[in-house]
């Protein structure tokens, strides 16, 4: 946030949706969250009003979910979160806002899916829904959706800070599964539509399975392999054969190494994560942690 914009407070969403929704206004407001991007609070039990604050790209990345997330939704069979309204920039708040439906449930993160045969199938029946050939007009997503070779730079320095922090047991390990996954054939079917942020904290479980999926700032198209790494990520043990047997298509090998690359990368993110968290450093989330330990072990054990 820089020093010019206001205080996001309970009572500074009221006075938004006086200006520009008077009809909502009334409802109770209460935080939700505080994300990368975003602040989310919740309006009445099924609405969501979400306002930039954290990055620069945050107005644009909600005017993406604005433009496509609703004509998206109604093909997706898990809850996500549905642009309503707009909220203009004004003197009060200098940057664009939303309000979305409320998705109910827990963030993977805190509360992890248990039940392995439910959970790939949620995820599954999802990813299946979502990644259908995009547009030609699709957004452009943010370094994602492309061939994981063009992160390279990214992995050795994400993975040479988590080796000198102490958090990798078998480095030689998580570059064999990264340099497998670059030397991986490049994906060469149609740009699908992607998540393409499908980490911890922005699947929502219930009941032990995954019950909806949140923040599509990130939306984009491109190889599937980049959703697809959340099996390692997302799922329990024992779950990502029945995800790769209900994903349609199935998962190709190439498709599958690529995906395995993917995962390295948001594994060793959420280890950096995680440790600034444990260390009350800015933008530490602790929680993110013991996911990402969990993915590196699947990804360089082979546990199923």
């Amino acid at each position: 946030m820089t020093r010019t914009e206001p205080e996001i407070t309970a009572e500074l969403v009221r006075q938004l949706l006086r200006d520009q929704h008077p009809d909502l206004a009334d409802r109770p407001v209460r935080l939700g969250a505080r994300g990368w991007d975003n602040q989310l609070w919740r309006l009445g039990e099924d609405l969501a009003v979400r306002l930039p604050w954290a990055t620069k790209d945050a107005d644009a990345l909600l005017r993406k979910e604005h433009a496509w997330l609703p004509s998206l939704a109604p093909h997706l069979p898990l809850p996500v979160p549905v642009p309503q309204r707009f909220g203009e920039p004004s003197e009060r708040f200098p940057r664009p806002w939303l309000v979305t439906t409320w998705v109910p449930g827990a963030p993977a993160d805190r509360e992890p899916a248990t039940r392995a045969e439910a959970a790939a199938d949620a995820l599954a029946a999802f990813l299946t829904a979502l990644h259908r050939p995009a547009p030609a007009g699709a957004p452009v997503g943010r370094g994602r959706g492309g061939p994981p070779a063009d992160h390279a730079e990214g992995f050795d320095r994400q993975l040479t800070e988590a080796v000198d922090l102490g958090l990798i047991p078998d480095p030689d390990a998580v570059r064999a599964v990264w340099a497998d996954a670059v030397a991986a054939p490049p994906w060469s079917g149609p740009a699908v539509w992607l998540h393409a942020d499908l980490h911890p904290a922005n699947v929502l479980t219930a009941d032990g399975t995954i019950c909806g999926v949140i923040d599509f700032g990130d939306l984009c198209a491109g190889d599937p392999a980049c959703d697809l790494a959340a099996a390692w990520v997302l799922l329990p043990d024992g779950a990502r054969d029945r995800f790769h047997a209900a994903h349609r298509p199935t998962p190709d090998t190439a498709t599958l190494r690529r995906a395995r690359g993917w995962a390295v990368l948001r594994a060793l993110s959420g280890l950096r994560i995680g440790q600034a968290g444990l260390r009350g450093l800015p933008g530490g989330k602790a929680s993110w942690g013991p996911p990402a330990r969990a993915a590196l072990r699947r990804l360089t054990h082979s546990v199923e």
